[in-house]
């Protein structure tokens, strides 16, 4: 493998995994099926990142899967007017790109629906992978959702495995969709499988709970019952247990709380670094730790400590909660610096 030292690479993220067509309920605050019409945007996790790191001012590659589909044109097209390398994005014939519906009532009902039938980034393959600038990237941002199925989820760790030997950062968003896996307590087993392989941990309580709820204590849940079992667990337990396992950070998402960084100290009691949040009134909160990701990422690039990157990232986040949808309303570097200035500063 050719490894450039990591101030000479081309990328400074490289974003692995879904992407879809986003369709948003344009009636804010109606029930699901009084909804009348919706507006079509992109989304997806890594897709939603790529496009907020991008307009905060790095340099990003995309690697996700479209069908040979107008869906697939649509999402490459607003991906190449945003100035996302698009290079890398295999065609898969024979899959679809996927889709998502969603509904809006705020301030806590967001329920959506996901069309992932014979998805086109879940086919993602060894081979897409090594045709990717993993070892030309500084990053590598890879998703929970990737890891859900075949061959995506061996591509997702070959790719962290080849980024690891090429000295490149490995972050993990936990990005926790019950609905997306065949059986829900496979979920935690394959993240911690997943985890010797990441530096990085991007989760809320209730995904860094489900990532390490052992496959016994989850033993006859359903999908719906997972969040209750999450929300009962002890958060610090699984904190320690987590960064036992291989990450030297993981960034413990709150929302209107505000964060919490834990920095693995060599087996002691993580050290802890709180960051407040921003008070803003919630329209949607879809896409919201996509921006706070690209906030990270963006701050770990530029060498920023972990309080004021972890700041800028709550400004992103807390900007995109008071918009219509994800990827589109992603804020760029002079938004959020502007928002962060009218909020207190760093």
């Amino acid at each position: 493998m050719n490894v450039k030292n990591i101030t000479d690479r081309t990328y400074d993220v490289l974003a692995m995994g879904r992407s879809s067509i986003d369709l948003y309920s344009n009636d804010i605050g109606a029930p699901f099926e009084e909804i009348t019409s919706f507006a079509a945007f992109v989304g997806g996790c890594p897709t939603n990142i790529s496009v907020g790191a991008r307009r905060l001012g790095l340099n990003p590659a995309l690697l996700t899967g479209v069908g040979e589909d107008k869906v697939g044109s649509f999402i490459l097209h607003f991906l190449r007017r945003e100035g996302i390398e698009t290079k890398y994005i295999p065609l898969k014939p024979g899959k679809r790109s996927s889709a998502v519906v969603l509904g809006i009532e705020p301030p806590d009902r967001f329920p959506l629906t996901y069309y992932r039938d014979n998805c086109a980034d879940i086919a993602l393959t060894i081979d897409d992978v090594l045709a990717a600038p993993v070892a030309d990237s500084r990053t590598l941002l890879i998703s929970g959702t990737g890891l859900s199925q075949e061959p995506s989820r061996s591509a997702t760790l070959f790719a962290a495995e080849t980024a690891q030997a090429a000295g490149t950062t490995v972050v993990l968003d936990i990005d926790f969709r019950p609905d997306q896996w065949d059986d829900p307590r496979a979920f935690g087993v394959v993240v911690r499988s997943a985890l010797r392989v990441v530096d990085i941990v991007l989760g809320t309580e209730d995904e860094i709970n489900a990532a390490m709820l052992t496959d016994q204590s989850q033993v006859s849940l359903t999908h719906s019952q997972v969040s209750d079992a999450r929300v009962s667990g002890d958060v610090q337990a699984a904190i320690r247990t987590l960064l036992s396992l291989g990450p030297r950070v993981l960034v413990q998402k709150r929302g209107a709380s505000g964060t919490t960084v834990h920095l693995s100290e060599n087996g002691n009691q993580p050290r802890q670094i709180e960051v407040p949040g921003f008070p803003v009134e919630v329209r949607n909160i879809l896409g919201a730790g996509d921006a706070f990701a690209a906030g990270v990422l963006y701050g770990f690039v530029q060498g920023w400590d972990w309080y004021k990157t972890i700041r800028l990232a709550n400004a992103c986040g807390a900007i995109l909660v008071t918009q219509h949808g994800c990827a589109n309303f992603m804020p760029t570097h002079d938004e959020a610096m502007t928002f962060i200035q009218n909020h207190g500063g760093f």
